[in-house]
């Protein structure tokens, strides 16, 4: 009964079309911003405070990888809003956004834009107290291609070669580095890594990634594995910047204010 419901239900979704929002993805989601962490990863590490201002910058030597099909050119805007979510710095750009207020000034004082009751002068921009390199140490996609071949070599073990050929491990080790920009020290290093296991079309996923449930990995790509390698990196770096001692910090950006209604105990907007 159970497997005809299931049938039933797969044939009734045939030919239906659309987009689910919020679906998809990696193990990296969410937004960061004044109303906090939204939608990050249950198994995200956070802190109480941030410690400081933090920049995040390209590693000099790229990210060559073996098997390195569909991967993104950069990982650094997961790892930016992992830095954000966890709310352990507050960061500072130094990329596309830092391009963008040049820009801006520029326009500026070329006078085309206004001058009086501008918001972008000189002399506003916050300092990167640390700065954070990300780095790609090792990447593999289906690195248990081999099985097969091992299993056929065994005595007694040649007829599980065919199911073996469906094995494939996805694998990737990635490391984060922390400097202090005042010293130049690095004053915190960590890695992450993760293994996922795919026995085929419909087969059991298994995965280990830190403590977390690797369900949901049948399919993914090698791109989806790396970030999750970064998440058990960022992880381990939290517990190092937690016992950092807290810089001085510019003042936060301004927020709006909610309070609360009095006669129907709605938050509202002022």
């Amino acid at each position: 009964m159970a497997v005809t419901l299931a049938l039933a239900g797969l044939l009734g979704a045939c030919g239906k079309q659309g987009a689910t929002l919020g679906e998809g993805g990696s193990e990296i989601s969410g937004s960061a911003g004044p109303a906090g962490a939204n939608k990050a990863n249950r198994e995200l590490m956070k802190c109480d405070a941030p410690v400081a201002t933090l920049a995040l910058v390209e590693n000099p030597n790229g990210y060559v990888t073996t098997g390195a099909n569909n991967l993104p050119s950069t990982p650094l805007p997961l790892v930016r809003l992992l830095a954000q979510q966890s709310g352990c710095f507050r960061v500072v750009d130094r990329a596309a956004g830092l391009r963008a207020t040049i820009k801006e000034q520029e326009l500026k004082d070329a006078g085309i834009l206004r001058k009086e009751g501008s918001t972008v002068s000189k002399g506003k921009g916050y300092e990167a107290q640390y700065t954070l390199t990300p780095s790609l140490t090792f990447s593999e996609q289906d690195a248990g291609r081999q099985v097969g071949g091992l299993l056929a070599m065994i005595p007694g073990l040649a007829r599980f070669v065919g199911a073996a050929e469906h094995v494939k491990l996805k694998e990737a080790q990635v490391a984060l580095l922390l400097t202090d920009n005042e010293t130049t020290e690095q004053v915190a290093a960590a890695t992450g890594s993760v293994r996922v296991t795919d026995l085929g079309m419909g087969g059991l996923v298994l995965g280990k990634l830190g403590g977390a449930a690797g369900a949901g990995w049948a399919n993914s790509n090698e791109a989806k594995v790396i970030a999750a390698a970064f998440l058990d990196a960022h992880n381990q770096l939290v517990v190092q910047a937690r016992a950092l001692a807290a810089k001085d910090l510019p003042e936060p950006v301004p927020t709006r204010k909610v309070k609360t209604h009095e006669a129907g105990g709605k938050n509202m907007a002022s």
